[in-house]
């Protein structure tokens, strides 16, 4: 994810909320659809009391600013209808307060405000056509589902925002717990990283068979078991985009351990198509909860080329794991190291991966890379074979 420059430019006076910068309309006028209000109110906690203006001024803040907070967390543009509460006043207060107190920047401010609308948005959707429609069926005939979703959110709501702080707080100690072990300063933003992509194969020919019900099922599925998986093994979900998840990991093992995973579990799963991974290991820019770099970039031109139900890796995250003695360093030497063992009356080395390497090729925008295909050392753990037919 990108985030945009902001181009508003300020204006002494208050027609609009916000300034629009071309002659289009674009903006939405609230609800007045009575049920519609009295949930607003229920999950807001206040009535419509202010116009965006109102709201700006008794916040004490710039429509400007009122108006790049409004748009980074991702609402529609309300021209001047009255459709504003305490709580948005008092969001935009504590916003403005941060900077003033110099604790953000402003478009570190900005920043915070779109990060937490793109993820709350989603949330939010999720909830509304996944959760809330399975529970909502009329209960009696007759009865409608708007009918039966005040009291069902009034018992909800409560619940639901505390286990969401609860997560929260989870996350971000689990986050400033990386922040503390990073080396530098440095590594807080452009760390080294094990970056994957998972890949379903042939999806765009699954979406011209599927009916949509079915096509939602697959993707959900694929989704959870990924999330899953990668939260199991120490990874970390960064971003899902239907047919493909990305994930990061602080060592090159633990992105290994959760490719093959991935693989073994989904080719054993009929239901599914073909699975390719692609991992590369290097440094990454991190921004927003995404990742950015070149090594982002090799990891999904790897995917793209992968075999079905196969993990590709750079040569970066090859040499990591014959580092870290979680793969030899080519196969002669792990049988003469095994033959030394035997003959010196002790263990072998005992790895968890198997390296081979693969031809060479060009690849657009990173020149010749050589992959290497990733499989689990038979003689351990789950085999790497694949159950599909």
């Amino acid at each position: 994810m990108t985030v945009d420059d902001e181009n508003e430019g300020g204006t002494p006076e208050p027609p609009t909320y916000p300034t629009p910068h071309h002659e289009v309309d674009h903006t939405a006028e609230p609800s007045d659809d009575p049920l519609a209000i009295r949930l607003e109110q229920l999950i807001l906690g206040a009535d419509r009391r202010y116009t965006p203006f109102q709201a700006a001024r008794t916040a004490g803040v710039s429509m400007e600013l009122a108006s790049r907070f409004w748009r980074a967390m991702g609402f529609a543009d309300i021209g001047q209808a009255k459709a504003l509460t305490e709580a948005d006043v008092l969001a935009l207060r504590r916003l403005a307060g941060l900077v003033e107190a110099g604790l953000l920047s402003e478009p570190m401010a900005v920043q915070v405000a779109r990060s937490t609308g793109q993820t709350t948005a989603r949330l939010a959707e999720w909830q509304i056509d996944s959760f809330l429609e399975g529970l909502t069926e009329p209960p009696e005939p007759g009865m409608t589902r708007t009918e039966v979703t005040y009291p069902l959110v009034e018992l909800l709501l409560p619940e639901l925002e505390e286990f969401l702080i609860y997560v929260w707080r989870r996350q971000l100690a689990a986050a400033t717990g990386r922040v503390v072990q990073a080396a530098d300063d440095e590594e807080m933003v452009d760390r080294r990283l094990a970056v994957g992509f998972a890949d379903l194969v042939g999806f765009t020919r699954l979406t011209r068979r599927l009916e949509e019900e079915e096509l939602g099922e697959l993707v959900e599925a694929f989704e959870t078991t990924c999330a899953d998986l990668v939260a199991a093994h120490g990874g970390r979900l960064i971003k899902t985009l239907g047919d493909e998840v990305l994930y990061a990991a602080d060592d090159a093992g633990t992105a290994a351990e959760i490719a093959l995973r991935l693989i073994e579990t989904l080719s054993h799963d009929e239901t599914m198509p073909a699975l390719r991974v692609g991992i590369a290991f290097g440094t990454v820019t991190t921004r927003m909860g995404d990742v950015f770099g070149t090594t982002v970039n090799l990891a999904s031109r790897l995917t793209s080329i992968a075999p079905k139900d196969a993990v590709l890796v750079d040569g970066a995250l090859a040499e990591e794991l014959s580092r870290t003695g979680e793969a030899p360093v080519s196969e002669t030497a792990a049988a003469e190291d095994a033959a030394r063992a035997e003959k010196e009356g002790r263990e072998p080395a005992r790895y968890r991966f198997a390296l081979q390497p693969m031809w060479q090729r060009p690849v657009r925008g990173l020149g010749v890379i050589e992959p290497w295909l990733l499989t689990r050392r038979p003689t351990q753990g789950l085999s790497g074979g694949s159950g599909r037919a």
